[in-house]
């Protein structure tokens, strides 16, 4: 079932000063949105990502599972957004007892590295071989058509409301190998994007994607494989170029990766078999 969400509050007004040929005219010009968001396990801080408001607690439970400081479904006894903050910025998340001892080293960890930013996401992860322990085995048993793949991109940012008002967010979209939208999130950040869609995924209790086809606008980096692989899926395709290492971690996993993706037209970095050629 597709699932797009939509934010009045993902964009705002500023005057602007607008230069047409010669002639400057002053103008009102539609922003994405950017503010922090503050997320708490508990009432303990976890970390903070700046972000595009709306869908904030997809963005939680995503952020959580794509961390390592949730494993499954059942770990979430409930998420909230604090009503009590300045501009509703906290989202507080609350873990079972059985989790909380469970994770308890990975949720440490976690406040120990993580402050994100909505233009580089998490960097400093030390090695792939420690996310290696983390991962479940890939399954994504299908196959796509490579004529499908590549109308995805154009089915994504027709379903891009707020991009077109401002032209400034990153998406992300999870679609079945037959080509059907499932749900598509918006954000400043690349990341967060992800998160979205795979925290909304989780509260749906519909992890792991092991049939799913995630598309990203931008390029993909190492931190979106990972998370990707986190919740289980196995073929990413990216309108722009793919790093080093994710190319080296897809290719470790078992996900296809695919970039410069667009209209017949793209570059298969990792794991081909996923996709029917003529």
């Amino acid at each position: 079932m597709m699932n797009i969400m939509h934010d009045h509050d993902a964009s705002t007004t500023r005057s602007i000063t607008r230069l047409d040929g010669l002639c400057a005219r002053p103008t009102d010009d539609r922003l994405a949105v950017e503010e922090p968001l503050e997320i708490r396990l508990g009432d303990a801080p976890l970390a903070v990502t700046m972000r595009t408001p709306g869908d904030d607690l997809d963005l939680a439970a995503g952020f959580c599972l794509t961390e390592g400081v949730v494993a499954e479904p059942g770990d979430v006894a409930h998420i909230e957004l604090d009503a009590q903050a300045k501009w509703g910025n906290i989202a507080r998340v609350t873990l079972t007892d059985a989790a909380m001892l469970q994770r308890a080293e990975r949720i440490e960890a976690a406040r120990r590295q993580w402050f994100v930013s909505s233009s580089c996401g998490l960097c400093g992860k030390q090695t792939i071989d420690r996310l290696m322990q983390e991962l479940r085995p890939l399954r994504g048993d299908f196959t796509i058509d490579a004529a499908t793949l590549s109308s995805l991109p154009t089915k994504m940012r027709r379903a891009q409301s707020t991009f077109d008002q401002t032209g400034g967010l990153h998406a992300a979209a999870l679609f079945t190998p037959t080509g059907e939208l499932i749900a598509l999130r918006e954000d400043v950040g690349r990341h967060n994007a992800v998160d979205k869609v795979i925290g909304h995924l989780l509260r749906e209790n519909r992890l792991p994607a092991d049939e799913a086809v995630l598309i990203v606008s931008g390029r993909s980096s190492f931190e979106i494989m990972q998370k990707a692989a986190m919740a289980g899926i196995a073929l990413i395709g990216a309108v722009s170029a793919p790093s080093s290492l994710a190319v080296d971690f897809a290719q470790r996993v078992g996900q296809t990766l695919v970039g410069f993706l667009r209209e017949n037209r793209m570059n298969m970095y990792a794991h081909p078999q996923r996709l029917r050629t003529t």
